[in-house]
């Protein structure tokens, strides 16, 4: 059965979809079949992420029109599954956002992780993400009020009942004006899943409109996203050591 994994973010701006298309390309390597959803109906960015912004049938048929959400899915190049949410703003109207736990029920079947791009925030879809999901993911900056925001959804979380996995820190830079990662971890009180360093690759690889795994998959980023896919799954992560150039090789690679 599909493990369901809501990612959710206390406020917009920490790198919450990043992190979905991300995790969800990482996994896929690891040979897992995904689905991701992009559970955010009012501001949808996940297909904008993934460089198809424009589908016939998404997410919003399905919870508008009782259109069967298999009519949703899409196949990425990535490997990944995709249900997006329509770009339009009059799709939003008369949608209903709890509808959405009963048409999971068909893709049960259908994938080993599902993941759902939550709403930021702890509105009516950041909460339905969070009660339909088996755990949840908390994205966060190093900042004090992102993580302020984080540890209001990890209590609410922690009310409701559902899992929280633990915590990914996003965009460190490693400055003085930052919370440590152990003052982070102290005031959240939940494991630190992974530490993702501010990294050039990853504004770079959403112009390119495709995850950084895939764009620069050795970047610090992508080692980041890849170990974040390991501890989900509970296997062991080994990063590819860089062979050494020999003195031969450094010089014909300067004389091409």
């Amino acid at each position: 059965m599909a493990k369901i994994i809501s990612v959710i973010s206390g406020k917009g701006g920490v790198g919450k979809t990043t992190t979905v298309s991300n995790l969800g390309a990482a996994l896929v390597k690891r040979g897992k079949n995904v689905i991701v959803i992009d559970g955010n109906i009012t501001t949808p960015n996940l297909s904008l992420h993934l460089g198809i912004p424009f589908y016939p049938i998404t997410l919003h048929d399905v919870l508008k029109r009782k259109t069967p959400i298999e009519a949703a899915i899409y196949e990425h190049s990535s490997g990944m599954k995709i249900i997006p949410a329509s770009l339009s703003a009059d799709a939003v109207k008369d949608i209903k956002i709890e509808k959405l736990e009963g048409a999971l029920l068909n893709l049960l079947g259908r994938a080993d992780v599902i993941l759902i791009d939550s709403a930021a925030g702890l509105g009516r879809e950041a909460l339905t993400a969070m009660k339909i999901a088996d755990e949840i993911i908390v994205v966060t900056n190093p900042d004090l009020p992102s993580v302020t925001d984080a540890l209001r959804t990890i209590k609410l979380a922690e009310e409701s009942g559902t899992k929280v996995s633990g915590v990914v820190i996003n965009r460190v830079k490693g400055k003085k004006h930052e919370l440590s990662i152990s003052e982070i971890k102290s005031m959240l009180n939940v494991p630190i899943l992974t530490i993702v360093p501010e990294d050039s690759s990853v504004p770079k690889s959403i112009k390119k409109r495709k995850p950084v795994i895939h764009h620069k998959p050795n970047s610090r980023a992508s080692t980041a996203f890849k170990k974040l896919a390991a501890k989900i799954l509970g296997e062991p992560f080994k990063e590819k050591k860089k062979k050494k150039k020999s003195w031969f090789e450094r010089l014909t690679f300067w004389l091409r």
